[in-house]
């Protein structure tokens, strides 16, 4: 894997279209896959027989990860319509109860007889963005610093207003139920490469963990590839949305990474500081006013973008993300994915409906 090279992954929930409820349909998605010819993708089960997993490929820069978005999108909206099925991307379905989901077979009925409850209502998707950094010391340098910027991206993914029927009065209702589950949230830093082997080896040996995928934090460096994989995010309703995410945190990692290089270092804000935005980004999405730490002032996360897109910029032009990166304004006019689907719930009158335009997103601008 070449420096910056980027990889997405994203889950999307499976619905019946006559009653636009979660339906247990993976097993069959994967049934029409197998014979789909050019139209087969690889399929991930999750947790719940209600819930899919595709990803790209390791793509070398945000114009490959746009193609293999939008073809991936594709193929599995016809796929799902094959066996009669819709897909959604959202991060939490409106009205779905998780009682009445399945569990998927094998190792995840073992960790959810650990979890209980907890995890069975974890009846979430969301949207995982890897960037590969070769020097396994620079990566966790960058991790650190780009911890800060956590919140600013979930802010701006929020799509998860919905739960169990009602609105739940916030514009990431999947970050407040995945807290829930330990080794989840805003992560702590690390000095060096060796220290963060040994924290991951020494949660195996005490079994608390079987492996560090069980790490199930808002940013983590990935044990499996030489990549930070960025979890904070919600999952989008549109492509756009996904790639111009992509593209910002592309192009972030690789400023932090051009800081590190020339001896420059972004200041490591405590836990507690993080996590006051992360709520605010949580509660408010893409309206929300956030800390600026650093000037120890409120600043509406319209402002802090802008200050983003130009702390990006030089990186962004280098690797040909910055038409990408300045989508992320787009998100900005028009709101995140949650006030999209408050005003549409308006529009529509109910759930079924509010369902029913998410299934819509989904496939804009899909090849």
């Amino acid at each position: 894997m070449a420096d910056f090279s980027v990889g997405i992954e994203e889950e999307f929930f499976i619905v019946d279209p006559s009653t636009r409820a979660l339906a247990p349909g993976y097993m069959d998605l994967f049934a029409a896959s197998e014979n789909a010819g050019s139209d087969a993708i690889e399929l991930k089960e999750e947790l719940h027989t209600s819930v899919v997993e595709v990803g790209t490929p390791v793509c070398s820069d945000i114009d490959e990860a746009r193609h293999e978005i939008a073809g991936l999108r594709g193929k599995l909206d016809r796929l799902a319509r094959q066996v009669d099925l819709r897909i959604a991307a959202v991060s939490t379905h409106p009205f779905s109860r998780w009682e009445d989901q399945g569990i998927t077979a094998g190792p995840y009925q073992e960790i959810t007889e650990r979890f209980q409850d907890t995890l069975r209502a974890n009846l979430i998707c969301g949207m995982h963005v890897h960037v590969c950094l070769d020097d396994p010391d620079e990566r966790i340098a960058v991790y650190n610093q780009a911890r800060y910027f956590l919140p600013h991206l979930l802010a701006l993914s929020c799509s998860s207003p919905f739960w169990q029927g009602r609105d739940t009065g916030l514009s990431s209702h999947r970050a407040e139920l995945f807290k829930r589950l330990p080794r989840t949230g805003i992560p702590s830093t690390f000095q060096s490469w060796r220290e963060y082997s040994d924290f991951i080896d020494d949660m195996v040996r005490l079994e608390c963990v079987d492996s560090g995928a069980r790490l199930w934090w808002d940013l983590r460096p990935s044990v499996k590839y030489p990549t930070l994989e960025f979890r904070i995010c919600d999952l989008p309703m549109t492509v756009d949305e996904t790639v111009a995410i992509a593209a910002l945190i592309q192009a972030l990692v690789a400023r932090l990474a051009d800081h590190h290089r020339r001896n420059w270092s972004w200041r490591n804000y405590p836990v507690a500081f993080i996590q006051e935005n992360k709520w605010r980004a949580l509660r408010y999405g893409s309206s929300a006013k956030m800390i600026d730490w650093g000037r120890k002032t409120q600043a509406p996360l319209s402002r802090l973008l802008e200050e983003l897109i130009e702390f990006v910029e030089p990186e962004a032009r280098r690797l040909g993300c910055m038409h990408e990166v300045v989508n992320c304004r787009r998100i900005m006019e028009r709101g995140c994915g949650a006030d999209r689907q408050r005003r549409e719930y308006l529009q529509r009158g109910d759930l079924k409906g509010l369902v029913d335009y998410i299934i819509e997103q989904t496939t804009l601008n899909t090849i």
